[in-house]
């Protein structure tokens, strides 16, 4: 009997962050060709209607399906984007809930960037450790029932994986940091899911292994741009 296909769920709205998709869209991808002997790998891209997504950054993108055509997902995944998209998506209790039933039977439970606000908002990080883009760590913070890492002494992580000491089963939370890092986060997933020869696998044929030209400072804190 052939095994069922590892599901993965990308919710967007308009204004979302381009990377925030497109990087884990890539990574899965890779995956699913390099899991030789493992199950098939679908990737959807989810919105509440059908027609295009215009991204912060212009593109426009074309969900595969609606909230209402994808039912059980093994792995979410929460993508960040804009001031204002944020603030009406963590306010929007249509969307809250659609994050809030796929992540009921989902194995891994994960965002980058903003992303994880929107989980929060939902209430699907309370009691985790967990991360999110460096100029939003303060607006992370406001939710008490999470444990924010970065900031302040602490340095920013690329992700924080959480799988509440071991208990895999429903448990696991992996959240990232601003945008690029989608891709370790995604990298790290390919990990976990399949095992360190198929991340492998991925990282060779992406040929990801990064030398940035330039060499930036992150500030140690920065205010709520929400506030």
């Amino acid at each position: 009997m052939t095994s069922a296909p590892f599901v993965i769920g990308i919710p967007v709205y308009q204004g979302v962050d381009l990377l925030d998709v497109a990087a884990p869209c890539e990574v899965f991808k890779w995956m699913g060709d390099s899991w030789k002997g493992g199950r098939s790998v679908k990737v959807y891209v989810v919105a509440e209607a059908n027609g295009a997504i215009i991204t912060r950054d212009g593109l426009q993108i074309t969900p595969h399906k609606t909230f209402d055509q994808l039912q059980d997902v093994d792995l979410l995944w929460v993508p960040g984007g804009d001031l204002l998209a944020l603030q009406q998506r963590m306010k929007d209790a249509l969307f809250l809930g659609e994050l809030r039933r796929l992540a009921e039977r989902a194995t891994y439970v994960t965002s980058v960037c903003e992303g994880a606000l929107l989980l929060a908002s939902a209430g699907l990080l309370d009691g985790f450790r967990a991360t999110t883009h460096w100029a939003f760590i303060e607006c992370l913070r406001a939710h008490r029932k999470v444990t924010v890492v970065g900031g302040g002494t602490e340095p920013y992580p690329r992700f924080v994986v959480d799988d509440k000491n071991g208990r895999r089963k429903k448990g696991i939370r992996v959240t990232g940091g601003g945008i690029s890092s989608g891709l370790d986060e995604a990298l790290q997933l390919v990990k976990m899911i399949c095992g360190d020869d198929v991340a492998k696998a991925v990282q060779v044929s992406m040929q990801y292994f990064p030398v940035p030209p330039v060499n930036g400072t992150l500030p140690s804190t920065s205010p709520c741009p929400l506030s």
